[in-house]
């Protein structure tokens, strides 16, 4: 185990969350510690920002095959408030239930967030990697922190993300012509694993393969499609 106090996040002040986010970050490896990914999770979270009701949902799909294997939703409550540069304390403990349900862990999980892209390095995805003691992958729609210089329209085109001379992550390009998506390693992964493991995992769509999935079951477990628990997917009958 991590051997970490972790305090109630519903009672913690954003002064505490601070602290926590510093203290953590002393705690991440940014090297890659799977040697053969075989299945690869995706992690993301719907709720409404001032609402207390929150849905989490993983789902593991094969690599670099990407085929549905399984699914775990929560729906679960938090009191911590919508803060960008928190989001972990309101979205990680609701995570961190619907992996428990996981039998079999996936090699590596990706968060839709940033990892190390982070002022305190301390996003969602390092943030879930930490607790979790799993690597981790920030995948984020927006840029948090850093800069990169302009990459090409082709698909798979790839920028790096610095800030002060350090390699954070990469802007990656996963539609010609279309706004690039935010890699950056989370947890037990490297900056540059990150990026390759991220381009295996798309496909048509601008979000690759395992937080787009994540994204669209955890809305169904919100309107009711799905029920909570862990589920395991007839790959013939996937929904997606």
């Amino acid at each position: 185990m991590h051997n970490l106090t972790i305090p109630d996040y519903n009672k913690i002040t954003v002064t505490e969350a601070t602290s926590l986010q510093n203290n953590l970050k002393g705690r991440l490896l940014l090297t890659t510690g799977t040697a053969n990914i075989t299945t690869i999770a995706g992690a993301d979270i719907s709720h409404n920002k001032y609402e207390e009701t929150v849905y989490a949902g993983i789902v593991i799909l094969s690599y670099p095959g990407m085929a549905l294997i399984s699914y775990s939703l929560i729906q679960s409550t938090t009191k911590f408030p919508y803060i960008p540069g928190y989001l972990g304390f309101r979205e990680v403990p609701a995570l961190l239930q619907a992996w428990q349900q996981i039998p079999v862990k996936p090699n590596v999980v990706v968060l839709d967030g940033q990892g190390i892209t982070h002022p305190r390095r301390m996003g969602i995805a390092s943030h879930f990697g930490l607790l979790a003691e799993t690597a981790a992958i920030g995948c984020a729609k927006n840029m948090l922190f850093g800069e990169y210089p302009a990459l090409g329209n082709e698909k798979f085109s790839y920028s790096p993300i610095t800030k002060y001379n350090e390699l954070l992550g990469y802007a990656l390009r996963t539609k010609a012509g279309v706004k690039p998506v935010f890699i950056s390693p989370g947890h037990k992964i490297s900056v540059e694993d990150s990026l390759t493991i991220m381009t295996n995992c798309v496909k048509k769509h601008r979000i690759p393969e395992p937080t787009r999935l994540a994204h669209d079951y955890v809305n169904l477990l919100r309107t009711g499609k799905l029920s909570a628990g862990f589920h395991k997917v007839d790959i013939q009958e996937s929904l997606f």
